[in-house]
């Protein structure tokens, strides 16, 4: 996945609200095809990003008690105004009323609360006051991108989270999220559901992105990858229809032969140096960078030596 520019901002649903949302479009008549509709099948699509790059994303709501500070940080009177309804209560209750709130705002009352952010979102910038520069940077880029969304309010109300190369989040159901710039590696269940809140001028359903939502406020684990046999290192998610994993093979470890066996098929994809592979049947296959080879499920196993970077994707543990 390469960003060039901030992607929507989205959220995918669970296995249940997607059999129920499908089958409800289904009774609908709504074709698949129609560009209104949100599900286009019964699944969920729990997905993982990692970094390839340096990688900018929002991700999952802020702490309701640091998002009421860079909220009340801008000092803009009409926001303060909505503010006490998650003052109030800074729980995910407030963190819901205050999105709703938001998110339904008549474009007359929502044309003028967005100029308000985004001129002392310029001010706090220009005073140096660099507390929460980076979120006030990114409500700046996303109002000019979008202007009159109302996106750019819940950009202030997320996670602003940046990957270095290497490093991965994984979203769950329901998990708000944008991506904003930078290249990585994308792996997900195979499913189509997006339900989109802003920031594009593709379908935006609200009353059903609002059913999907999990509100839960807090910090989203940065994952550095775990250890396995050798020189692998894998991102243990929940999901059980995939597995993402790295092979680093360099210095003392170059010309190094490593046996990668799976239970079902695998993509290996290069993302430096050079690679030849060779599969349980003998046949030899040659991965440079930029390239990525199909290892079906009869071959069991697939022996790789070389020097570089590969990532693997396999299907995940089922238990």
């Amino acid at each position: 996945l390469a960003a060039d520019q901030p992607l929507s901002l989205q959220a995918h649903p669970s296995t249940e609200l997607a059999k129920r949302g499908f089958a409800l479009e289904n009774a609908a008549g709504i074709p698949i095809s129609d560009a209104n509709r949100n599900y286009k099948d019964p699944f969920h699509k729990p997905e993982l990003i990692c970094a390839l790059t340096e990688f900018e994303a929002l991700c999952g709501f802020r702490e309701p008690t640091e998002t009421v500070r860079v909220l009340a940080g801008l000092e803009v009177p009409e926001l303060d105004h909505y503010l006490s309804l998650l003052s109030g209560q800074p729980d995910a209750d407030g963190v819901r009323a205050l999105f709703s709130t938001l998110v339904t705002l008549p474009q007359t009352r929502l044309g003028p609360l967005l100029a308000g952010v985004q001129e002392q979102a310029m001010n706090k910038l220009a005073a140096g006051e660099s507390e929460f520069a980076a979120e006030y940077r990114t409500a700046l880029e996303l109002g000019e991108r979008y202007p009159g969304d109302w996106g750019v309010l819940a950009a202030l109300m997320m996670n602003r989270i940046t990957l270095q190369a290497g490093e991965a989040l994984f979203l769950p159901a329901g998990n708000p999220h944008a991506y904003l710039s930078g290249v990585g590696v994308e792996i997900m269940a195979n499913s189509d559901n997006v339900l989109r809140g802003g920031l594009t001028p593709k379908h935006v359903d609200v009353p059903e992105l609002m059913r999907v939502l999990d509100f839960s406020g807090g910090d989203r684990e940065i994952l550095q990858g775990q250890r396995r046999e050798g020189d692998e290192l894998y991102y243990p998610t929940t999901a059980p229809e995939f597995e993402l994993s790295r092979l680093d093979l360099a210095g003392e470890h170059t010309g190094t032969m490593v046996e990668l066996a799976s239970r079902g098929p695998q993509i290996l994809l290069c993302t430096d140096g050079s690679f030849e592979l060779v599969t349980s049947a003998g046949a030899v296959l040659p991965l440079r960078r930029g390239q990525s080879a199909w290892v079906s499920a009869k071959d069991s196993k697939v022996n790789v030596w070389g020097q570089g970077t590969i990532y693997r994707a396999t299907v995940g543990c089922s238990d």
